[in-house]
């Protein structure tokens, strides 16, 4: 069944308000897509390191601490297969090109001698 001419004319409308709509584009682009699970992938990386400090210090402590400390670092690995299990092979494909991208740098300009 066909738009009416008043459904595409809404439609029409509709389209060119999220085309021009800035953040709904940076939230629906490629990058925008995987950022929480790319934030959340990288804060379980920053606990696993620091458990893995906080293991060496707890040993020295009590076996036991440590092993609780163990389990913890099992739970963040979980945490980070997790996410990019749901980002999937093209997430992290469009993440890994947006941190390829090259960034805009500022040129300096040349001295001379009398600098």
């Amino acid at each position: 069944m066909p738009l009416s001419d008043d459904e595409q004319r809404i439609l029409r409308e509709i389209e060119a308000n999220l085309k021009t709509d800035e953040r709904f584009a940076q939230k629906v682009s490629s990058g925008g897509l995987y950022l929480h699970a790319a934030r959340t992938v990288k804060r379980a990386a920053l606990g696993l390191v620091a458990s893995l400090v906080a293991m060496v210090f707890a040993l020295q402590v009590h076996y036991l601490l440590a092993f609780v400390v163990f389990v913890g670092m099992l739970g963040l690995v979980m945490v980070i297969e997790r996410q990019l299990r749901l980002m999937g092979r093209a997430g992290v494909q469009d993440l890994t090109q947006s941190i390829r991208r090259p960034r805009v740098t500022v040129q300096r300009r040349p001295r001379q001698d009398g600098e």
